[in-house]
C-alpha cells in the first residue's frame, strides 16, 4: 500500500514537473510574412529557426530569458542584418521586436501553430 502510494505521488510530481519544464516561447509560429518559425532550447537559449519559406533552415535569431519575456539577438533574413531583439509571449501570441540603437525599432506579432 505504502508502495503503491509513493509510486502514484512519484508519477504525479514528474507530470505537473515536465508541464512546468518547458518555457511559453518554445514551439513553432506563424510568422508575419507567413512563415514557419521553429523555436528551441539550445545551449542556455532559445534559438529561432526558419522551417519554411524562402528562407528554410536558416537561423534568425537567439533570446534569453523566462516567463514570456525575453531578449538577445534577431537577424533580418533577407538583409542578414542582426539586431538586439526581444520577444513577449501573451496566450498564442508572440510580440518580436527589433531595434538598432535601441531607438529605431520595428516589431511584428507571431501567431502560435
Amino acid at each position: 500500500m505504502i508502495r503503491t502510494l509513493f509510486f502514484t505521488a512519484a508519477l504525479a510530481f514528474a507530470a505537473t514537473g515536465a508541464m512546468h519544464a518547458a518555457e511559453p516561447i518554445v514551439g513553432d509560429w506563424k510568422t508575419a510574412s507567413g512563415a514557419t518559425a521553429a523555436i528551441a532550447p539550445c545551449g542556455g537559449a532559445f534559438c529561432i529557426t526558419l522551417k519554411t519559406g524562402k528562407h528554410a533552415g536558416k537561423r534568425i535569431g537567439s533570446l534569453s530569458g523566462m516567463g514570456g519575456s525575453y531578449s538577445g539577438e534577431i537577424t533580418d533574413p533577407e538583409s542578414d542584418k542582426t539586431y538586439s531583439g526581444s520577444g513577449s509571449v501573451s496566450g498564442n501570441s508572440l510580440k518580436m521586436k527589433g531595434c538598432v540603437l535601441k531607438v529605431l525599432c520595428k516589431s511584428q506579432t507571431w501567431t502560435r501553430l
